[in-house]
């Protein structure tokens, strides 16, 4: 269990070093760091200061030398790769920066597949993947390859694929990294209402104006968490009130 029973994800004393040409390169430093069920939180902070590293440990894509990681009571440190990949079906969504879409598939195959895998019948995989496209306002492009979409649609489609399986958690690593001004402020909206409608996000970023649409920023330097400043904390508009997708009810959500 973890120490803290609100908590959807809770790392300790996590650190990695990575080997490289000259010297070691000490990527995180002794992380700690809380998220509980329904924030909305940004990693921020400069380009090599070890966020991405973090969100890569959570998702168990790379492993920590040290420290402990729980996501949903369960442990990701020191897991085999079979056990990671079925806790990452259950338990964690991931979207990445250049998006990672299947070319030879199309869009509703690619939002489909996660959940194809996890062992759900492939017409139940379809319909909730019909859901979330219309959700995320591309059902027009389901018969479409993902070639032929905008940035926009394409991490719009990233990340329907990445709910496809009603994950606790939703990773997003530099989700508008990739995208233009008007790209990104829709993916960031997006994320904004899923988090309204109760999804639990970690986004890492290191642009100020994408961080504060979250609910609570935490700033990294030198793969620590920096100490908080005045105005760190809860600085976004975490209203459930105005809640318009939720990650469990897709259909209910889109009627609202």
């Amino acid at each position: 269990m973890s120490e803290n029973t609100a908590a959807v994800l809770t790392a300790r004393g996590v650190r990695k070093t990575f080997e490289a040409e000259n010297a070691p390169v000490r990527a995180l430093r002794g992380v700690d760091l809380t998220v509980d069920r329904g924030e909305f939180v940004a990693l921020m902070g400069p380009s090599g200061c070890g966020k991405s590293t973090l969100l890569n440990l959570i998702a168990g894509l790379d492993t920590a030398d040290e420290g402990r990681i729980m996501v949903a009571d369960e442990e990701v440190t020191g897991r085999t790769e079979d056990d990671l990949a079925r806790l990452r079906r259950r338990h964690i969504g991931i979207i990445f920066q250049f998006f990672n879409l299947l070319e030879g598939m199309t869009v509703l195959e690619n939002v489909a597949l996660p959940a194809v895998i996890a062992g759900r019948k492939r017409r139940m995989a379809e319909t909730r993947a019909r859901d979330l496209l219309d959700l995320l306002g591309i059902s027009d492009k389901a018969a479409a390859v993902p070639s032929v979409l905008s940035g926009g649609q394409r991490q719009r489609l990233a990340i329907a694929r990445a709910l496809a399986n009603e994950p606790t958690l939703l990773l997003a690593d530099e989700p508008t990294g990739a995208l233009d001004s008007d790209g990104g402020a829709e993916v960031i909206e997006l994320l904004t209402r899923l988090h309204r409608g109760g999804q639990t996000i970690v986004m890492v970023t290191h642009d100020a104006n994408v961080a504060h649409a979250a609910g609570r920023v935490v700033r990294m330097r030198d793969g620590r968490i920096a100490e908080p400043q005045p105005g760190d904390d809860r600085v976004g508009p975490a209203s459930a009130a105005s809640a318009t997708i939720g990650p469990a009810s897709p259909a209910a959500a889109g009627a609202s």
